[in-house]
């Protein structure tokens, strides 16, 4: 057994940097992370992961540029496990696979500290996988080959060319593109055909990724052309001319768009899977943060005297939440419940209900404040009690249409926080047009998001907004702006599909 102010340490493989390709274990120890000690080649997706609790490190490794050398890491992570810490040493792709897990392991034996090994997908299979290339095939090849294209400043290759192409397998290199020439010469000084297909696959599994596919005579020269970038891996075999038929992931709707969401954290999880269903990359920045107001006395009064009201109004899935948790803090169940009828401004709010076995009694044709107090001003009869629980900074409109007709208790129950990304430059991905599209599913998103990227030119953000007042929001700040028709996700992420297949229409050359 372990002494109990242990620590451990955890090397997890995170993948190439789809957060879907990143395995359920390792996502459930990331969570429980108290250090993490990342490489620059893990997901930005996954790098949101990390729990805001967190010591995150950031050691930088790829290729020849290091933040933090081997030996350092090495000690770092002995040494915080020493602490009491749970540590996890995030890595990307697989911590086995030319990722000097093994080193890292050495120092952790010597030092007696715990750990365990989590793997993770390889890109040397995943990325080909992503561009249409089965690194296997009965028709053409049976063996795959992995070697590292990294080789030691002035030193040559310590690898067996000519025994690489006798295999007559699928050739896979990591880490190669600085050395690309020399990779492709050796082959052919080994003896194979120049024209065997081969192919530099860049970005893999990214909305960026792209594919160079040539042959091993004419590669070198096609990337030259072209431009070499990183981080690319180098396949060499027959099965590289099945991409343009095998292609897929390019292909979905939202193939190749790189999306950043702002959504409270504890509400993005599910928009992100519709638009990653879709073929998106998602960007997250949990640009608000919900909090709940604490010792929260009007509300507990409010509900000591539940059976007093007609109506309970519900604006948000976290006003929902909230007022279940109090009711529960408050030793009362659902049961006070019996006779209110319940209204929901929207789908996200109906299913949060939903949960607690509650359906709603009245829910608005269009989902907004506006409309959510015209319907129950017409619904309501005169003199009826009327509770809402929400945010502190709710909509005005709202109260506003049953001013005369009803009496509210209008009650605070969180505030609204704005928030930056912890791990990512928001800013300086959007100044470098690396993000196509902002989706904003409220007002507060768009002024959190305004207060998280600070002084940008607003004109080039495309922003996709689910109601009239985030578009609104929008506006002000100068964005292009659409809007779902709709006020819910699924119209949301379809309004996105849209405005993406439209753009695309009508750039393509005629």
């Amino acid at each position: 057994m372990e002494e109990k102010n242990t620590g451990k340490v955890w090397l997890v493989g995170a993948g190439p940097s789809d957060p879907g390709l990143f395995t359920l274990k390792g996502k459930q120890v990331l969570e429980e992370a108290e250090v993490v000690v990342y490489d620059a080649l893990v997901g930005q997706a996954i790098l949101n992961m990390i729990p805001d609790t967190a010591e995150a490190v950031n050691v930088g490794k790829r290729s020849s540029n290091h933040i933090m050398v081997q030996e350092k890491i090495n000690e770092l992570l002995a040494q915080k496990a020493k602490e009491g810490k749970r540590v996890v040493r995030l890595k990307g792709g697989d911590p086995f696979l030319f990722g000097r897990g093994g080193e890292e392991i050495e120092l952790l034996v010597k030092e007696h500290v715990p750990y365990e090994v989590v793997p993770g997908i390889t890109s040397a299979i995943s990325v080909p996988a992503y561009q249409g290339i089965p690194v296997t095939h009965r028709d053409f090849c049976s063996s795959v080959h992995i070697i590292t294209g990294h080789k030691r400043a002035g030193k040559s290759y310590d690898i067996d060319f000519e025994a690489l192409v006798r295999t007559k397998g699928t050739l896979v290199f990591l880490m190669g593109v600085s050395s690309l020439g020399d990779i492709c010469r050796g082959l052919l000084e080994a003896g194979m055909d120049a024209e065997k297909p081969a192919a530099l696959l860049i970005r893999g599994t990214t909305a960026s990724q792209e594919r160079i596919v040539a042959t091993v005579g004419t590669l070198e020269e096609e990337v030259k052309r072209r431009g070499a970038k990183t981080p690319a891996i180098i396949v060499v075999g027959d099965v590289c001319a099945l991409a343009e038929d095998f292609s897929w992931y390019d292909k979905l709707p939202l193939g190749g768009v790189r999306v950043l969401l702002t959504r409270p954290k504890e509400l993005i999880s599910e928009t992100a899977r519709k638009l990653r269903a879709l073929g998106a990359e998602v960007l997250e920045l949990p640009s608000i943060r919900t909090v709940k107001i604490e010792n929260n006395e009007k509300l507990h009064r409010a509900l000591a005297e539940l059976e007093r009201y007609d109506w309970l109004v519900f604006t948000s899935p976290t006003g929902v939440r909230i007022f279940f948790e109090e009711l529960s803090s408050q030793k009362m169940d659902v049961r006070k419940l019996g006779h209110v009828k319940i209204a929901a401004i929207g789908g996200g709010t109906k299913k949060e209900l939903a949960k607690h076995g509650l359906y709603a009694d009245l829910l608005p044709e269009i989902f907004d404040g506006e409309h959510l107090g015209k319907a129950l001003a017409e619904n309501c009869r005169a003199g009826e009690r009327v509770l809402i629980p929400r945010a502190a900074a709710g909509n005005q409109e709202l109260v506003d249409a049953l001013q005369g007709i009803c009496s509210v208790d209008d009650i605070p129950t969180y505030d609204t926080v704005y928030e930056s990304g912890r791990l990512i430059d928001e800013r300086a991905e959007l100044e470098n047009g690396t993000i196509d599209y902002v989706v904003f599913t409220s007002a507060s998103t768009v002024r959190g998001f305004a207060a998280a990227v600070g002084e940008i030119d607003y004109t080039k953000v495309k922003a996709i907004c689910i109601g009239r007042q985030t578009r609104e929001a929008a506006d002000k700040m100068g964005m292009q702006t659409w809007m779902s028709q709709k006020a819910s996700i699924d119209s949301l992420v379809d309004r996105l599909a849209e405005v993406h297949k439209g753009e695309q229409e009508w750039s393509r050359p005629d």
